[in-house]
């Protein structure tokens, strides 16, 4: 067994994408401390991770039936370019999971002392480009003044 088999990962919640309520499908989800983890497949399995600083916005729909169902679905906006959005379908208790998630990402911020212009792209409107502390749309207007 290698050393990376051997690191074991806490998770703070685990759920899989359920079906009439019911957890029959082949895609996970995990949270840890720091990142979102979603594995898909059953003979070939993908497993995709961000890393929760890089989480911009949380939102969380129930429809109709998922409401019957006492499920849910949760989207993630990151700034990672692989993962920009990710959908957590159809999972139990959606609000406090959605509560959860956020307390994480706000909690590894801090402890990354990650800034708002260093989780921006450079095309977003409030971007800092140049590291001078005001955002570039802001900068530009100076500029043409």
């Amino acid at each position: 067994m290698s050393k990376i088999e051997k690191r074991k990962i806490e998770f703070l919640w685990k759920d899989r994408t359920r079906h009439l309520g019911m957890p029959l499908s082949f895609t996970k989800y995990r949270l840890s401390k720091d990142r979102l983890f979603i594995e898909t497949g059953a003979l070939s399995v993908k497993l995709d991770e961000v890393q929760l600083y890089r989480v911009r916005d949380i939102s969380m729909k129930k429809s109709l039936w998922q409401r019957m169902f006492g499920v849910g679905t949760i989207t993630v906006n990151s700034s990672d370019k692989t993962m920009p959005e990710i959908t957590l379908k159809n999972v139990k208790h959606p609000f406090e999971v959605k509560e959860m998630l956020n307390e994480q990402v706000e909690k590894v911020k801090i402890q990354r002392n990650v800034r708002i212009g260093e989780i921006l792209d450079n095309g977003h409107p409030f971007a800092d480009s140049d590291g001078d502390g005001i955002p570039d749309e802001i900068d530009d207007y100076d500029d043409n003044q």
